[in-house]
This record gives C-alpha cells, sequence and structure tokens, in this order.
C-alpha cells in the first residue's frame, strides 16, 4: 500500500472518528433534549433509542480503531502475521455487535404505533446487509489466515535455502 494510499485512509479515519465523537459528545445530548418533547404515548421510546445509538456510535467507534492499527500494520509491513488476526476479530466482533444493536432499535420500535412497519421491515434490512458485511470480513480473515501461512511457508524455505548455501 502506498504512502498516499495509507495517508488519505488515516484522514478518512480521522475525520470519521471526529465526527462520532461530536456526535456522541454534542447530538446525542441534543437529540435527548428534543426526546422530551415526546408525546407520552412514545415516552417509553426515549431512553431504548439513546442507549441503542451510543452503543451503536461505540461499534463504529472500536471499528475505526481496529482498521486504524491495521493501516499501521501494512504501513509497517507486518499485517501478515498472527498479531493482525486480534484486530480482525475484534472488528468481526463489533460488526455482529452492531447488527445486534440495530435489531435492539427494530424491536423497540416495532411494537405499537410509534413507526410504520414498513420502517421495522428496513431496519431489520440493515440488520442483515451489516452481517453481511461481518461475513465478508470473515472471508477477508480467511484469506488474511492464507497468506500468513505461505509467509510462514516462504520464511521456512529461505531458512533452507540459507542452510544449503
Amino acid at each position: 500500500m502506498g504512502k498516499l494510499t495509507v495517508l488519505a485512509l488515516r484522514a478518512v479515519l480521522v475525520v470519521l472518528l471526529a465526527g462520532s465523537v461530536f456526535v456522541q459528545a454534542v447530538m446525542v445530548p441534543l437529540l435527548a433534549v428534543d426526546l422530551n418533547g415526546l408525546d407520552p404515548d412514545f415516552a417509553y421510546l426515549r431512553t431504548p433509542l439513546l442507549v441503542i445509538i451510543v452503543l451503536g456510535i461505540v461499534t463504529v467507534q472500536v471499528v475505526l480503531v481496529c482498521v486504524w492499527r491495521l493501516v499501521t500494520m501494512v504501513r509497517r509491513g507486518t499485517v501478515f502475521s498472527p498479531a493482525a488476526f486480534r484486530y480482525v476479530h475484534v472488528v468481526i466482533g463489533a460488526m455482529v455487535a452492531a447488527a445486534l444493536v440495530v435489531f435492539a432499535l427494530a424491536v423497540v420500535l416495532a411494537p405499537g404505533e410509534a413507526v410504520a412497519p414498513g420502517i421495522v421491515l428496513l431496519i431489520c434490512g440493515v440488520v442483515v446487509a451489516i452481517l453481511g458485511v461481518a461475513l465478508i470480513v470473515l472471508v477477508l480473515r480467511m484469506l488474511l489466515a492464507q497468506a500468513v501461512a505461505r509467509d510462514v511457508e516462504a520464511a521456512q524455505m529461505q531458512a533452507e535455502l540459507d542452510e544449503v548455501i
């Protein structure tokens, strides 16, 4: 990966992380104030919605930090090592957690007349999409495992060749 690509990706990650912190620190409290004015029939939604939003933002932040660490490993040339698996596993776990958080949103919104049933169905579609991304990362993890195995095999062959020479 070129230096410019790494720099561009890091810039995007910084902007996304700063934006998520802004949303957590400023927008969520403003949303909490706005939700105080909810119709009393829907007041029960206030706390679950705020918790779900904060948890969703946290899952995004975890993924961003892990991607940052993986990009650092790419820059150093150490991404094809067992240490990379830790971050990939955390990304997969965060994706599954995000899917569960979004599903919790669907469960919270489903009863009553707070939103139309089609909205709940769309939210469930988002859950499937998030799980699909987690599966893609899992496949990429398998490719990383193959690359690490090949790297180890190449190192062993190089050591044997060095002994012969």
